[in-house]
């Protein structure tokens, strides 16, 4: 079993699962809520000051709580089967201050709370730009080191080695998932094709947290969130093989000027890369 995963049968527990979204007013983390509330009983927490609040309570219990507030989130906690950590700065280029606060003091707010609430597990939403710093010729494996591109990607391998602690050491099974670029399908068919070895679907990020959700044998695992992409950045078939993801998307085959090629991964892993956002470090430098 490579290093990415550890299996540990964990106990059953009763269903529909309770389950808390953190960030559920961001893009991910409403379009799961939206779509999930016939399979879990949802808590979605929120800070308080989005836009279009009230969408949410058709879907589940609404909460007000910021990361910073321990006391607070241990409440959000109470009586959860899982938590979807979506809650962040999710900005590539954010400056350190920022991703302190949000991505590092946030995330070990909200997996102490999921621990001391007794939560089976917590799926953290990790990015792709923990592993961008590889060379674009390289299809990164889920069991292969860190390599940040960004300050941001540095605040992701700092949740994933979290993650990894609570799972192994405190009894919180973790699942980290390196997300792609979560686009509606439309974005796929354009002419811009920045994305075309990172694109996630909107349908294909939410059958991949349902599956993490429901997996009863994992203690930890990284997960890469892309669609079947023909051309693909990140290696997805350990989620295939572990939790049966079965992404129906491929921005190659939604794209005019690239469907008609049909690209053969078994010929081209991938390509294509963009230089993207500049690291937050440069705000530092002066």
């Amino acid at each position: 079993m490579p290093d990415a995963a550890t299996l540990e049968p964990l106990e059953p527990t009763p269903k529909p699962r309770k389950v808390l979204v953190t960030g559920a007013a961001g893009r991910i983390g409403s379009y799961f809520a939206e779509h999930a509330p016939d399979r879990f009983d949802l808590r979605l927490m929120v800070r308080g000051d989005e836009r279009d609040l009230d969408r949410l309570k058709a879907w589940g219990e609404v909460v007000e709580a910021d990361l910073s507030d321990l006391k607070r989130l241990k409440q959000a906690c109470a009586g959860i089967d899982t938590v979807v950590h979506m809650a962040g700065d999710p900005d590539a280029s954010a400056e350190w201050e920022s991703l302190h606060a949000t991505n590092i003091v946030g995330t070990y707010n909200v997996f102490v709370a999921a621990k001391a609430a007794g939560c089976r597990r917590v799926i953290y939403a990790s990015a792709i730009h923990a592993v961008s710093g590889y060379p674009a010729g390289v299809q990164v494996k889920p069991d292969e080191p860190v390599n940040p591109g960004d300050l941001y990607g540095v605040s992701k391998c700092f949740g994933e080695a979290l993650a990894r602690y609570m799972a192994e050491q405190e009894g919180v099974s973790a699942i980290c998932l390196r997300i792609g670029a979560f686009q509606p399908l439309e974005h796929a068919q354009g002419e811009d094709l920045a994305n075309l070895d990172a694109f996630v679907s909107h349908r294909d990020l939410h059958g991949l947290i349902v599956r993490s959700i429901d997996d009863e044998r994992l203690k930890f695992a990284i997960f890469h969130g892309l669609s079947d992409n023909a051309f693909k950045r990140l290696d997805i078939s350990n989620a295939k093989e572990l939790v049966g993801y079965a992404p129906v998307d491929d921005f190659a085959h939604e794209n005019p000027r690239l469907a008609p090629l049909e690209l053969d991964e078994t010929v081209i892993t991938h390509s294509a890369v963009t230089d993207g956002a500049p690291s937050g470090l440069r705000a530092d430098l002066g």
